[in-house]
């Protein structure tokens, strides 16, 4: 849960950004470990937001060099920082793994305009699954060449090859964009009791503690990770089947911005 203060400090932020740089914020979401479900009781605050510049900024000759993100520093855990709607939508085409999370986060700020109904009703027909996959596999085998390769390791890193292997997993059972919640990842496992065991346990204890030292690997985690990125290198990516989706997202745009505008 966003504490209530927290949510209106993040509101408060919001509409001063909108303010400062004349743009209308369409959506606004927490992402990151707390909206994956698996934060530290010190872990920032990763607030995203979608946002439509005015008509002039569209129409401008020197487009190319205007910049089409909104950052701030990160202040009181607080991190704040945005993407306009066209730079957005072009990620989106390119299944951007950033972008299809924050449309799919359990913790929205601020919803306004049809923008973000619309690109969630598109994400079935944008979402190229093989670049799911590739991105989730290069991600999962960083963090554990980095941080569990060793006699001790910091245990919290687990969730950070965890969560992209059954979203894999996730992809390839589904053929769909994968949840961001462990939670419901961790459902694909269900029936291996002492893994799903020892990583409840172990996700409990990132929980309740600010942070994690280094400790002897947890057997049961430790190999499922092996066996999977095993099973993995093995796994060819097949050519996407993937509807044109230019002229929808491109309907999309244009309908955000007349509505941002009115």
């Amino acid at each position: 849960m966003i504490p209530p203060d927290v949510r209106t400090e993040i509101l408060r932020r919001i509409r001063a950004a909108e303010e400062e740089h004349g743009v209308c914020v369409l959506l606004a979401v927490e992402s990151g470990s707390r909206a994956w479900g698996f934060e530290s009781p010190n872990s920032d605050y990763d607030a995203r937001f979608i946002y439509a510049n005015s008509r002039d900024w569209y129409l401008s000759v020197g487009l190319e060099e205007q910049r089409d993100v909104i950052e701030y520093p990160i202040v009181d855990e607080i991190d704040l920082n945005g993407w306009d709607v066209r730079k957005a939508l072009r990620l989106f085409w390119k299944s951007n793994p950033a972008f299809v999370e924050w449309i799919q986060s359990p913790y929205v700020y601020a919803e306004h305009t049809a923008f973000a109904s619309d690109v969630r009703g598109l994400l079935p027909q944008v979402y190229n699954c093989e670049k799911g996959i590739h991105h989730y596999r290069s991600m999962a085998k960083t963090n554990f060449r980095g941080y569990l390769k060793a006699d001790l390791v910091p245990l919290k890193k687990y969730f950070y090859v965890l969560r992209p292997l059954l979203s894999v997993r996730w992809l390839e059972r589904y053929g769909v964009a994968a949840p961001i919640e462990f939670d419901k990842l961790l459902q694909l496992v269900e029936g291996e009791h002492a893994l799903v065991s020892d990583i409840r346990a172990l996700l409990e204890r990132k929980r309740a503690a600010p942070e994690m030292g280094l400790e002897a690997p947890v057997a049961s985690i430790h190999a499922f990770i092996e066996a999977e990125l095993e099973r993995l290198d093995g796994v060819t990516s097949s050519p996407p089947n993937r509807r044109e989706a230019l002229p929808e997202l491109n309907r999309v745009f244009r309908s955000s911005l007349r509505q941002a505008w009115a």
